[in-house]
């Protein structure tokens, strides 16, 4: 029975430590933030080669901020970091060009990005052929 106590209270006070921290977090980002409402953010800037760990700058009137940022390894470096799209399914595979197609609409730009509407994107057929029997 005291075993079961002393698991309560351990567990109550973890809990208020949760919470505690998750508090503090938040009024740091307050009193990080700024009165300024209107923030021009620029792309993400990678620290070294195309992509990784980066930074973007932003300003507003006379301030001026730098974000951590991320752009992925395998990204389609033609649509840009801040530009997310909603695919279709591929077409067909066209004889002449060895080449599936399918088109992306524009989902959201990020930190005011200038985006295509839709953007086409195109890769090799595939030479294998599937078969479609199973385990039979």
């Amino acid at each position: 029975m005291q075993v079961r106590g002393l698991l309560l209270l351990l567990a109550l006070i973890l809990v208020a430590v949760a919470a505690e921290a998750g508090k503090n977090k938040k009024e740091k980002a307050k009193k990080d933030g700024s009165k300024c409402e209107d923030w021009r953010w620029g792309p993400c800037v990678p620290n070294s080669k195309d992509c990784g760990l980066g930074y973007r700058e932003g300003t507003c009137k006379d301030e001026s901020k730098k974000l951590k940022c991320k752009i992925p390894c395998n990204w389609k470096k033609k649509f840009g970091a801040d530009c997310k799209y909603k695919f279709e399914s591929w077409g067909g595979c066209s004889a002449q060009t060895g080449l599936k197609t399918r088109s992306g609409i524009l989902k959201k730009a990020l930190y005011n990005a200038q985006c295509e509407e839709i953007v086409y994107v195109t890769k090799p057929c595939s030479s294998k052929i599937k078969s479609k029997s199973k385990g039979q």
